[in-house]
């Protein structure tokens, strides 16, 4: 019976320690999600703007964009943007997954031919994709360690060098776009070519007048949008990984404290027994003693 109080209170003790570092890692993602929350907030309406006017550029036939231009998808690259450390409940497995689902679905006689090229971004997806048939670019594996536009805007200048040189005839990133620190929206979104306006139809939704040269002004302004809405989606992903981390580490502080319940139920009974043990002991022994 000892023994088993003695396991009792070691798995206590255990809980305990492990309920203090879920509150701790709580409390510093939420930290780091007030700061990756104000520079998504700033940052989107900027670059939603942008890519609207990016869209209606593109839609404009006398408009002439390497960037925009659509060909037969021959070889295509996915960008799975991931975060470099767990611990973040169902985020990283979530776009893990939306990206090898993304493949099968649309791209599956490319990736049938072997014509389809990972980018992780991201540790946890970078450990993934190593382990699946997909040729992998690790490049840029690392860019949340360093998580700034410089950074962000030298992937997105390789990405765009890439499909000028018809390396990939299509781009797709798939990430996490933040809501609030319960939600995360996983997306799939084009890169490469530039999306035109539904409704452009080979026109321009806003007539834009261009000074100086059109073309020149054009092809200047595009490769800074496309850096922008990477940079962007960095930014979603990063505050999406803080509020998923803060949320998964609130639940294991809650089921700690449920566990920690149970476990001193179960104590208080197994010493009950064995003080109830003792005590039949020695009233035996003293009837015993009585009787002799």
């Amino acid at each position: 019976m000892s023994g088993q109080l003695k396991e009792v209170r070691n798995r206590i003790q255990s809980v305990q320690n492990t309920q203090q570092i879920t509150k701790a890692m709580k409390m510093v993602s939420a930290a780091k999600l007030r700061r990756a929350t104000e520079r998504i907030i700033q940052m989107r309406p900027y670059a939603n703007k942008l890519n609207e006017l990016m869209s209606n550029i593109a839609s404009d036939s006398g408009v002439t964009i390497q960037l925009a231009q659509e060909r037969p998808v021959k070889n295509v690259l996915i960008v799975a943007v991931t975060s470099d450390r767990g611990l973040a409940g169902g985020f990283n497995s979530t776009t893990i997954k939306l990206a090898q689902q993304t493949i099968q679905e649309r791209y599956a006689a490319q990736a049938q031919s072997g014509n389809v090229t990972v980018m992780p971004v991201g540790k946890k997806a970078n450990d993934a994709f190593k382990k699946l048939p997909y040729k992998v670019i690790g490049d840029y594996a690392l860019l949340f360690a360093t998580l700034d536009f410089n950074h962000a805007s030298a992937a997105a200048e390789w990405m765009m060098n890439a499909y000028k040189n018809n390396e990939y005839d299509r781009i797709e990133i798939v990430y996490s776009q933040f809501k609030n620190a319960a939600t995360q929206l996983f997306q799939v979104e084009r890169f490469l070519p530039v999306l035109k306006t539904a409704s452009g139809k080979g026109k321009a939704a806003v007539n834009f007048i261009f000074e100086p040269e059109q073309d020149e002004l054009v092809n200047h302004l595009i490769p800074k949008i496309l850096k922008t809405q990477f940079f962007k989606v960095l930014l979603d992903s990063n505050a999406s990984e803080h509020g998923a981390r803060m949320t998964a580490m609130d639940k294991a502080t809650d089921n700690a404290k449920e566990l920690l319940k149970d476990l001193s139920i179960k104590y208080n009974r197994a010493r009950q027994a064995a003080i109830t043990t003792e005590l039949t002991e020695i009233v035996s022994g003293a009837a015993a003693l009585t009787g002799r």
